[in-house]
């Protein structure tokens, strides 16, 4: 059998029309790898020279896969093609190039870490403050200028920049910029973005050259091309000018990078710049049921900007799409690990086979927490685990050192961040003198009046250590969120983290934040699971206890068979059977800053399309009611995208709960009735426009009485046991059956009297 033979007539009709300008609009599932990589053995097969294409990818994994298929098809000859992603392709052409502009052919890359630390030289030789003139923040204001084909030179004549600049309070950026290249320049370096930037400088500047690589590269393909930016469709339209065998595959309803640069206009104005373009639509899907192909379909025909497509799939109808509300962000994650739980058993599921997306890596704690307490192995695909990330560690350690300041560990990790002039060889001569002396680092350092070091490293640690003593005098008095709270802010950790405005700089501020809420929950939280620990005390070494709880057990085992947890960014090019979609809420997905503006929720949107179509046979879209942020407890809006999907592919559920032996194995969902999504007012607890929630004394409650809860509602008690501050009421709620909530902190007002 032929190979083409294995494709569909619309895949097939895209393979074999292989001149001029063409356009593979892939949907997702629809085979865009398989199409693509037999489109390249195809051209190898009728002749044309391997040498002579062109393969542009965004991973060197997916180029060296493609590379193998096309050997299985084509032979050899496929190991000739110039295949890999823009910078390693550039790249190499630069080894020939380099020296036409002044770098040497054998010119260093340099990463982003070496890139970094030659602008945090330039920042200091300029007298200037890093605390504003962060190196990671400068560098991503020089990668977009470059990716924007601004120079230095253009920089420093641009008004527009110029002004950003001065309200950022950087005025000195465009001087950074020029230093920094001429730097890179002298060291014949180049950093990423110098690799795309310094190609299309050599094309401009040196027509010979354009020529060269225009006749040498007859055939232009590029995957993925909804995720290029403006530098990279410029260098390729260059190449391709001449004898327009340009092939791009994509589909614009996953371009989901503006963050990184890309830019939906490449694949949306592509025709204009090549009028005789053949668009092919592969629009069946083999990868979901026709439920969730549907919802996708609804779901992205909201937006303005896209290119028109009907996916369609010969799979079966599949089961409803359910759409999942929870009282609460941690009863979300709870629900999600019952429900893996339930399903391995009923249907024996393996883990890998389940993967939970969410908008932010932050989210993933209370899903992390949960599927942990059910002793389900999972793994972070594309990040770390909550409680490994050096933001949430950094406040962990100072909260470490405030319940016993002779962790060695937890000093040496924050003792000099964020900086407070304490180097490296003052810690080291105090792990010295604490060997030497028998004694504990602690010790040295409260005592370092006695020891030979400077003045002022003697003034840093003295400060040092009255903080972390003052922590611990509040410990005495104050719970352990206000407690952490003040941590954060005198430490200036959470000021360093909210300073900075990168990709990244936000994602960590987001982290520590997450990190407060859980803590804030822990303290307020008065419902007691019954498979899990109670503590009594709201105090800071509690929360440090119930950490170590929950992290103590953590392995690295790549051949686990694990829930894959991940960032719905992160899930782009991936497929599940099962997927649970999560915190799908107003201000979180979509989330808050992409409310003004049409082209950031029209993304948002496509975000969201990506993430469902991630689903083969199980898709699970949850959202909370309720969720902290800021310290606050929020009520939250389910999320507008879950109404944009059509009716007749979802059912809804509320506030579901394991069901208990002998039930357990049941299913999950026959206990629970359809009910239409509620739509809450959004507000806090502290809003000052709804009438505050003021606790009643509960010491005097008893069976029988009924009261309103702030986040549950209205309940009944039904029992009381234990006594003194031990004593725990169970009270029944209509809407989320019986919690058990210990009285010493429980928040409730007295409604009617008991019999």
């Amino acid at each position: 059998m032929s190979y083409l033979d294995e494709l569909n007539d619309a895949q097939r009709a895209a393979v074999e029309n292989v001149d001029g300008p063409t356009m593979i609009v892939a949907g997702p599932g629809s085979g865009k790898t398989r199409v693509l990589t037999y489109r390249i053995a195809h051209l190898i097969k009728l002749g044309v020279d391997s040498f002579s294409i062109l393969a542009l990818t965004f991973t060197n994994k997916a180029s060296e896969a493609m590379r193998k298929r096309i050997e299985k098809i084509a032979g050899s000859d496929g190991r000739n093609l110039y295949m890999g992603t823009f910078h390693s392709v550039f790249a190499r052409i630069l080894r020939v190039e380099a020296p036409r502009i002044g770098y040497p052919s054998n010119f260093t890359i340099y990463d982003t870490e070496d890139a970094k630390s030659l602008l945090k030289t330039i920042i200091k030789e300029q007298g200037l403050d890093d605390k504003i003139y962060k190196p990671n923040q400068v560098l991503n204001r020089i990668s977009a200028a470059k990716n924007a084909l601004i120079t230095p030179q253009r920089y420093a004549a641009d008004p527009e920049l110029l002004t950003e600049d001065r309200h950022a309070q950087k005025p000195a950026t465009a001087t950074i910029y020029k230093l920094y290249t001429e730097r890179c320049f002298k060291s014949g370096a180049m950093d990423f973005d110098d690799l795309l930037l310094n190609i299309h400088i050599i094309l401009e500047k040196f027509p010979e050259v354009l020529y060269k690589y225009q006749h040498k590269f007859r055939y232009v393909l590029i995957d993925e091309f909804q995720d290029t930016n403006y530098l990279q469709y410029s260098i390729v339209k260059k190449i391709a000018d001449v004898f327009q065998n340009i092939t791009v595959v994509g589909d614009d309803a996953q371009s989901i990078y503006a963050f990184r640069g890309a830019t939906i206009d490449n694949i949306l104005n592509f025709e204009k710049d090549f009028p005789e373009l053949k668009v092919y639509k592969l629009e069946q899907n083999y990868r979901s049921t026709q439920n969730i192909v549907k919802a996708a379909n609804e779901l992205i025909h909201k937006n303005k900007h896209q290119l028109k497509k009907e996916i369609w799939t010969q799979n079966d109808k599949g089961e409803e799409i359910k759409i999942v509300r929870t009282p609460s962000d941690n009863e979300e994650g709870r629900w999600v690990a019952d429900s893996i739980m339930e399903l391995k058993m009923r249907e024996h599921h393996k883990n890998n086979e389940f993967a939970i997306l969410y908008r932010t890596n932050a989210q993933s704690r209370a899903f992390e927490e949960s599927l942990r307490r059910h002793n389900i192995p999972y793994k972070i695909y594309g990040g770390m685990s909550f409680y490994q990330r050096k933001e949430v560690k950094d406040l962990l350690a100072y909260l470490k050192l405030t319940v016993n300041p002779y962790d060695e560990e937890a000093m040496k990790r924050v003792i000099n961040y964020p900086a407070r002039g304490i180097g490296q060889s003052t810690i080291d001569k105090v792990t010295i003198l604490a060997a030497t002396e028998n004694k504990a680092a602690w010790d040295i350092l409260d005592n370092i009046a006695n020891y030979d070091f400077t003045a002022r490293a003697k003034t840093s640690i003295e400060e040092f250590v009255l903080m972390i003593k003052s922590f611990a005098a509040l410990s005495v008095s104050k719970n352990a969120y206000d407690l952490a709270s003040h941590v954060g802010k005198a430490t200036r950790l959470i000021a360093e983290l909210y300073n900075d405005k990168t990709v990244e700089g936000v994602s960590r501020f987001e982290n520590v934040q997450e990190l407060l809420n859980s803590i804030k929950e822990f303290v307020e939280e008065d419902v007691l699971q019954e498979d899990e620990v109670i503590f009594t005390d709201k105090n800071i070494g509690t929360f440090m206890q119930n950490v170590s709880l929950l992290t103590g057990n953590e392995k690295e085992d790549e051949n686990l068979d694990t829930v894959k947890m991940m960032t719905i960014h992160s899930a782009k090019g991936l497929e599940f059977p099962v997927v649970y979609v999560v915190g799908v809420e107003e201000n979180l997905f979509p989330g808050a800053q992409s409310l003004y503006s049409l082209e950031d929720l029209e993304e948002e949107r496509r975000l969201f399309y990506v993430a469902i179509t991630r689903a083969e046979s199980r898709l699970f879209l949850t959202y909370a009611s309720t969720r902290y942020k800021f310290g606050s407890l929020n009520y939250c809006e389910p999320s507008r995208f879950l109404m944009e999907i059509p009716e007749n592919v979802v059912s809804y559920h509320g506030d579901l709960k394991k069901p208990k032996a002998p039930d357990a194995a049941k299913n999950l969902y026959s206990k629970v009735s359809s009910q239409p999504i509620p739509k809450p007012v959004v507000r806090t607890s502290t809003s000052t426009s709804a009438e505050p929630f003021i606790s009643d004394d509960v010491s005097g409650l008893q069976t029988g009485m009924e009261v309103m809860h702030e986040k549950f509602g209205e309940g009944k008690v039904v029992n009381i046991e234990g006594s003194g501050v031990n004593k725990i009421a169970s009270i029944f709620f209509a809407q989320f059956g019986t919690k058990k909530i210990m009285l010493k902190f429980a928040k409730l007002k007295i409604l009617k009297g008991g019999v």
